[in-house]
């Protein structure tokens, strides 16, 4: 697929597509004739040669040559939400497993441990670096939190990329513990349930020596829903006015055409904050890239304002970018 610019190109490369399954007619109970929906597991899935290898995206330089840039994925921030009505955890029993591993995570003020980023073989422990101001009580419970779902699991990466291990290692050991990291479905997730990605160069091919602006750094958001595309709808109204809101939507979350059999459900990013982006390698001046970086920057913003979650990884980024999209915030 030739992608129209270098960050269209990034864009593509980071979707996952997620071998999809339907509903049987006679276990649905939400109105529809059929839906479609994935496992968390099949979702890590996509990811196992990414984590090992890295992902290549191709990359048109300034003087016309072409190269694979590769990027290694690391798991930066998750939050699951679960619709505990939902019909598949009833019928599957997993409400109780929920209960148990929402019951064992914890928030540690220790700095030093939050940096270890250590997991104990007996606990879902889980780094919580909400904001001072968040919309949750000390007992978890909320007008916020009720809207949004049961909060099953909530991850933060505080330490180096230096010290971070794979992406599918991470989950391999938050699973340990909380088992429905590999087992939940999209349907049973609130739309409020996201990840965020950190991708970071690790070579490219054929090698150009030191090509400053393929140094650049990604972050990506993706929803875990399957009822998102909904509310991405309602909530991003107002947001990318330079170009048409549901258009930019519709290319952002792939949206597919009704009735049309689909291969996976893929997971384009609704967000994304950049670093170590120079020059004009990356956003052609004759594209809609700068359009588009604005949108989905304020699309994280956004969204990390409206759930109150201080995400490390998007404040580092923010601050040390050498574009102009935080003054058009």
């Amino acid at each position: 697929m030739k992608m129209g610019s270098n960050l269209q190109s990034f864009l593509h490369s980071a979707t996952p597509n997620v071998p999809s399954k339907r509903i049987p007619q006679r276990c649905n109970l939400v109105g529809k004739d059929t839906i479609e929906y994935f496992t968390l597991g099949d979702l890590w899935d996509c990811y196992k040669e990414w984590s090992a290898f890295g992902v290549g995206t191709p990359v048109v330089l300034n003087n016309g040559e072409d190269v694979v840039q590769y990027y290694a994925p690391y798991l930066s921030a998750i939050q699951i939400y679960t619709n505990k009505s939902s019909p598949t955890l009833r019928n599957t029993g997993e409400d109780s497993d929920l209960a148990e591993c929402e019951s064992e995570s914890w928030s540690d003020d220790s700095e030093s441990d939050k940096l270890s980023g250590t997991l104990s073989n007996h606990s879902c422990k889980i780094w919580d670096t909400t904001s001072p101001d968040s919309n949750f009580d000390q007992d978890g419970s909320s007008p916020l939190r009720d809207r949004l779902g049961s909060l099953y699991l909530q991850y933060y990466e505080m330490r180096s990329p230096y010290w971070r291990i794979p992406l599918t290692e991470k989950i391999t050991d938050l699973a340990q513990n909380c088992l429905g990291l590999l087992t939940l479905k999209s349907i049973d997730l609130s739309p409020a349930s996201w990840m965020a990605i950190a991708w970071y160069p690790i070579y490219h091919i054929p090698t150009k020596g030191n090509v400053k602006e393929l140094s650049t750094c990604f972050l990506t958001y993706h929803t875990l829903s399957s009822s998102f595309q909904d509310a991405a709808l309602e909530n991003y109204e107002d947001i990318g006015k330079d170009i048409p809101c549901s258009g930019v939507v519709e290319e952002i979350l792939g949206c597919k055409s009704k009735g049309k059999e689909s291969d996976g459900v893929s997971l384009p990013p609704f967000g994304l904050a950049t670093y170590k982006m120079q020059g004009d390698l990356w956003m052609k001046p004759d594209t809609s890239d700068h359009e588009r970086l604005m949108y989905l920057h304020s699309a994280a913003d956004s969204w990390l304002k409206q759930l109150s979650v201080q995400h490390h990884d998007f404040s580092y980024f923010t601050s040390h970018c050498t574009m102009d999209i935080g003054t058009s915030l």
